[in-house]
């Protein structure tokens, strides 16, 4: 099992820690990956008057803080729960991959303390920013990051290459929003959306499935062998979510080849729409 949590998840750490403790797991039961670089600073409003509800910042001092904060929530390496430890939405505009303290730092953590890196990417330039990141070297020449965290779903189809490249290169790929933020669900009433909610519809009544299941195992079927992400937030969720598991062997080429298609849309549509949703 893998938990995916950061410092700007408001208290996800901390609740994550002590779900841990709580149930008596230890770090060989399994996986955690956390995030720096944006610190959360809603205090648990969801209106906060238009001012951002977490700040990036991609600099050496944030990076030494939040990831202190981390280790005494969480631990790292042998003896802690922190396995990956990833740059929050690296992007060109934060420079993060051009700043040569926080990536000497970063290759520090992991020869040091035993944590494999990665970088988390969203927007239109996910699979530039990729080939980017694969060429950056640790001091010894080894490759600074061994996972990205991508967006990519049936909407949301660009990064695939780049993903390709990045698995064919011994990266592991985390899949989030495989159901852009619910936008591949009825939720979305979109008059845009309905041709394709009714083609995912009509595909997954002939597997006897849900169209979540349906849209999380397109994402785990495709060549990048990816590790999807469920947003799961009840126990109803959770068991849809699952049937995705139980759903690849019987998904085929054509149908999904067909989803493909039909859901596909324009990277800029997508993230300009994207931009504009509710923060909660």
């Amino acid at each position: 099992r893998y938990f995916d949590v950061a410092r700007s998840y408001g208290k996800s750490e901390e609740f994550l820690a002590g779900w841990l403790e709580n149930r008596g797991h230890t770090p060989q039961d399994l996986l955690v990956g956390s995030k720096w670089g944006y610190y959360y600073t809603a205090d648990w409003q969801v209106d906060m008057g238009g001012q951002p509800h977490e700040v990036k910042e991609h600099s050496l001092e944030r990076l030494g803080a939040q990831w202190s904060e981390t280790q005494a929530l969480l631990g790292s390496g042998g003896s802690g729960f922190v396995t990956l430890y990833q740059i929050h939405s690296a992007t060109k505009e934060s420079g993060v991959l051009q700043c040569g303290p926080v990536l000497r730092a970063l290759a520090d953590m992991k020869q040091r303390q035993g944590c494999q890196i990665g970088l988390t990417l969203s927007g239109v330039q996910q699979g530039a920013l990729l080939a980017e990141a694969l060429l950056v070297r640790c001091p010894d020449g080894e490759p600074l990051f061994d996972a990205v965290q991508a967006t990519w779903n049936l909407l949301e189809q660009s990064a695939g290459y780049a993903l390709e490249a990045a698995q064919s290169n011994g990266v592991q790929v985390i899949v989030k929003e495989a159901l852009a933020n619910g936008r591949l669900t009825s939720r979305n009433t979109s008059p845009a959306f309905l041709h394709k909610l009714r083609a995912l519809k009509k595909a997954a009544h002939q597997l006897d499935t849900t169209v979540d299941a349906l849209c999380l195992a397109c994402a785990m079927a495709q060549p990048f062998n990816a590790m999807v992400l469920s947003g799961a937030a009840c126990i109803e969720h959770v068991e849809s979510n699952y049937k995705a598991v139980q759903l690849l062997e019987r998904l085929d080429n054509v149908t999904m080849e067909t989803l493909l298609e039909t859901c596909r849309t324009d990277p800029s549509e997508y993230w300009n729409e994207r931009s504009g949703l509710a923060w909660n």
